[in-house]
């Protein structure tokens, strides 16, 4: 019988600390004391432990590949994370084999699963941020060490995602705090966590505020679709902030104010989200929250190896926090 060699928690019992920070220590991750560091890392060299991230791979047992279920989309949320995921994972030693699907249900994720278990991936990472993608993560074999991003705060499967509801509470909080009576809200896609999310922390901080909630004007993610929204606010005097569900409905809403002769944000206050590069360039420069994609992608990458290594407990579900980045597109409302 094979002799098991010393494991993470074996390293994290020695060193006094959580497996989960064994594995942030091995993945460099920049969130860790140096005191901590130290300790771990003479724990490891004391065990003779050496990291073996392929010894649960699913099919080979020598894969150092994770594979992502992503749907196939330009969309910036879900490519960045997508981008973060590929860095991250080059980080720690690992390739990213990415499996694109058209649409987010059973079918097409089970088949990507499939295919990535056949090639013996390590593990899994599904960015499942639509509500078809619900059902199916369930589905999935137990046994595979899997993580969703963005998914279903509702579901059982290990998720980490950003927390939507705070970074909206923020983001209307600010335009309160300009003076605005109330804030109208452009929203997302109704089947997106992300939307329902932001919709959510909007209404709360309204409420907490004791201010009007309007009904959402209801919208894709694409500046057209936020241009079309724009129009018909442009053309109601009583609008005097604007809360977007991410950054290029802010951009089509900016245009038809220009338009209808609304000064944005003299007239109009208008809020982002998603922080993508153009927009500190838009004109005017644009508030709005930035998720941290990067550190989505970090806390999936240590979530996953930890299924992987084996080690047992362990929280479940990690929540990033966005931060408000405050630019030029908010004013104190006229008069």
């Amino acid at each position: 019988m094979a002799i098991r060699g010393p494991a993470m928690t074996d390293v994290a019992r020695l060193a006094g600390v959580s497996h989960q920070t064994v594995s942030r220590v091995l993945n460099k991750h920049p969130y860790v004391r140096e005191q901590t560091r130290l300790r771990v890392e003479a724990a490891i060299v004391e065990l003779g432990y050496r990291p073996n991230r392929a010894a649960r791979a699913l099919v080979t047992g020598r894969s150092q590949v994770i594979g992502v279920v992503a749907q196939n989309t330009t969309l910036y949320g879900p490519a960045s994370l997508l981008a973060a995921l590929e860095q991250v994972a080059a980080e720690a030693g690992f390739a990213v084999s990415v499996g694109s699907v058209r649409d987010l249900d059973h079918r097409s994720i089970s088949a990507v699963v499939e295919r990535h278990l056949m090639h013996g991936v390590a593990g899994i990472v599904v960015i499942a941020p639509v509500e078809s993608a619900g059902a199916a993560l369930e589905r999935l074999p137990k046994e595979v060490p899997l993580v969703t991003v963005d998914g279903d705060p509702r579901g059982s499967v290990p998720l980490v995602t950003v927390d939507q509801a705070a970074g909206a509470r923020e983001a209307t909080r600010h335009l309160l705090d300009a003076g605005h009576r109330t804030v109208w809200h452009v929203s997302g896609p109704a089947d997106w966590f992300d939307s329902a999310g932001r919709i959510q922390g909007w209404r709360e901080a309204l409420l907490a505020a004791g201010a009007e909630v309007p009904a959402p004007v209801p919208a894709d993610w694409s500046a057209a679709s936020g241009y079309r929204c724009g129009q018909m606010l442009a053309r109601m005097p009583e609008v005097t902030a604007v809360f977007t569900a991410n950054d290029h409905l802010a951009l089509g809403v900016l245009r038809a104010m220009h338009e209808y002769g609304r000064r944005v944000p003299a007239e109009i206050s208008v809020v982002g989200f998603d922080d993508v590069p153009e927009a500190a360039y838009f004109i005017p420069p644009l508030t709005t929250v930035r998720p941290g994609f990067a550190a989505v992608a970090r806390a999936s990458l240590d979530l996953l190896l930890t299924q992987i290594e084996g080690a047992a407990g362990g929280e479940l579900r990690q929540t990033i926090a966005p931060i408000l980045v405050a630019r030029n597109s908010v004013a104190a409302p006229p008069g």
